[in-house]
């Protein structure tokens, strides 16, 4: 199956307030897919109705072509995928040992040679009472027990919160290994720079819909920012061109964000007698305050 996750029209209202308004987005497998938004966009509520946590409003939500309104379709989904919510919550009474032999019960396909190397890795004690571990701790140990399910989708909801930038390298590393033995991951980051080193797809959503959908490669590829210098002022409506997103102008100098046709968007900018013109790549936190402003 080429795509994991597809949503349709997904909505989720509370009361007159729109949480998510309209998700249409797709999951291929085996990728790497980031999901950025601000706080309140509509992340975690999406993430959530994928998981049959809570319910949409109306529209539709797919995972492994499973419908996940349906109860037994979302029971069939949660036995494939593995979701670390944002709050990461764990049995607090319970010893990392008690816990990794209760989780590992369950799932038929658990790596113990994962279990053991991330034990190693990421320094948890397996006698310590989980409500004594610090913050830091609790989230390796919430990722370990996702990561070795042995699932074939793994869903995130802010992963490496809360994580030294050591750990938050060990995290990035174990799921770039384990998309190349074949799993699927999409997770929820604020951590732009941590998107950029591993997402090969990125979504961005803003109060509820989504406002970008584009392999990375894409995004890095065709943004740009373009500056021009005029000999006088110019208006926006000269600069009605397919891909030009936003129009910055301050007397003759016009500044254009652009998201494709940039050699063109040149052409045509060089042709209305600009004095000079400048070309830069846009880095994707750029590109994400950009879309959201729009």
């Amino acid at each position: 199956m080429d795509t994991i996750i597809e949503t349709l029209d997904l909505k989720k209202s509370y009361g007159k307030v729109e949480a998510v308004r309209g998700v249409d987005l797709r999951v291929r497998a085996h990728s790497i897919c980031a999901f950025l938004g601000q706080n309140g966009a509509g992340k975690s509520t999406t993430l959530r109705m994928l998981m049959g946590m809570i319910r949409p409003t109306s529209g539709i939500g797919r995972i492994f072509g499973l419908d996940v309104a349906k109860e037994d379709h979302s029971v069939r989904i949660r036995e494939r995928t593995a979701f670390v919510a944002e709050d990461k919550r764990l049995y607090e009474y319970m010893t990392t040992a008690q816990i990794l032999r209760f989780t590992r019960s369950f799932f038929p396909g658990w790596r113990k040679d994962l279990e053991n190397r991330l034990l190693e890795q990421f320094e948890l004690p397996l006698d310590r009472k989980i409500r004594k571990l610090s913050k830091g701790m609790r989230t390796k140990l919430a990722l370990l027990l996702a990561f070795a399910r042995g699932s074939d989708l793994l869903i995130l909801d802010e992963p490496t919160e809360g994580l030294d930038p050591v750990s938050i390298e060990q995290v990035l590393q174990v799921i770039v290994s384990l998309v190349a033995e074949g799993m699927t991951v999409f997770f929820s980051s604020h951590q732009i720079a941590e998107v950029e080193q591993i997402a090969d797809h990125v979504i961005m959503i803003n109060c509820g819909q989504i406002v970008l959908d584009s392999p990375m490669d894409s995004v890095k590829n065709e943004y740009r920012h373009i500056q021009a210098i005029f000999p006088e002022p110019v208006g926006e409506r000269d600069l009605a061109f397919a891909g030009i997103e936003r129009v910055y102008s301050e007397g003759p100098v016009v500044s254009l964000i652009v998201s494709r046709n940039a050699d063109q968007i040149v052409e045509h900018v060089r042709g209305m007698q600009a004095r000079s013109v400048d070309v830069a790549p846009l880095s994707l936190k750029e590109i994400f305050l950009e879309t959201v402003k729009r």
